[in-house]
C-alpha cells in the first residue's frame, strides 16, 4: 500500500524541480528549447513532465507565474500616479519587456496568458482594468479588448526581441498602437 500523503508530497517536490530546471533551460536556451532537454535537467522522466504540465505554455506559465504577479502589483501600486491613457501605455510596453525574458516566449504569450496560473490571472485582470478605466475616462476607443492589447505586445514582442535598442523601439511601437486606439471623438 502506497502512502498517498508521501506520492503528494514527492510529486510536488516534482514539479517544483521541473519548474526550477525550465526557468534555467528557458533564460539559456530560450523558450522554444526542446523539452526532453528541460526534463532531464529536472532530473525527472519526460512522462513525468507531461503529466504535470501538459503543454509547452502551461509549463512557460508557471515558470512566469511569480513574474506576472509581480508585474501587476507593481502596475497596480502605481495607478494613482498616472493618467488612465498613461498607465495603459506603460502596462503595454513593460508586458513586452516581461514577454522578452525568455526569447522566443512572445509568439506563445496570448496563450501563456490564458493558462490560469495566479500570475496569468493577475496580468490579464490588472490590463483588463487599465484597458476600462481608459475606455470609461474616454481616452480609449470602446471597442479595443483585452485581446486586442495582447496581440499588440505580441506584434511589439516580436519586432524587437532581437533589437540593439530593444527599450526605444518598444517605446515607440507601443506609442504608436496607443495613439492608434486614442478616442479621437471626444
Amino acid at each position: 500500500m502506497t502512502d498517498d500523503t508521501a506520492l503528494r508530497a514527492d510529486a510536488q517536490r516534482n514539479r517544483e524541480r521541473i519548474v526550477t530546471a525550465a526557468e534555467e533551460v528557458f533564460l539559456k536556451r530560450g523558450a522554444n528549447v526542446n523539452l526532453d532537454e528541460v526534463a532531464k535537467h529536472a532530473g525527472v522522466g519526460v512522462a513525468t513532465l507531461y503529466r504535470r504540465f501538459p503543454t509547452r505554455e502551461d509549463l512557460l506559465a508557471a515558470t512566469y507565474s511569480a513574474r506576472f504577479v509581480t508585474f501587476a502589483e507593481t502596475s497596480r501600486a502605481r495607478d494613482k500616479d498616472l493618467d488612465p491613457l498613461s498607465a495603459l501605455r506603460l502596462y503595454l510596453e513593460e508586458l513586452v519587456r516581461y514577454s522578452n525574458v525568455y526569447r522566443g516566449l512572445a509568439a506563445s504569450l496570448g496563450t501563456v496568458l490564458q493558462v490560469g496560473t495566479p500570475g496569468c490571472i493577475a496580468t490579464n485582470e490588472e490590463g483588463t482594468r487599465l484597458l476600462q478605466r481608459a475606455q470609461k475616462a474616454g481616452v480609449v476607443r470602446s471597442d479595443i479588448s483585452f485581446n486586442d492589447v495582447v496581440c499588440v505586445a505580441i506584434a511589439v514582442s516580436l519586432a524587437t526581441e532581437k533589437c540593439n535598442d530593444a527599450q526605444a523601439r518598444i517605446t515607440h511601437l507601443v506609442g504608436v498602437f496607443i495613439d492608434g486606439i486614442g478616442n479621437t471623438s471626444r
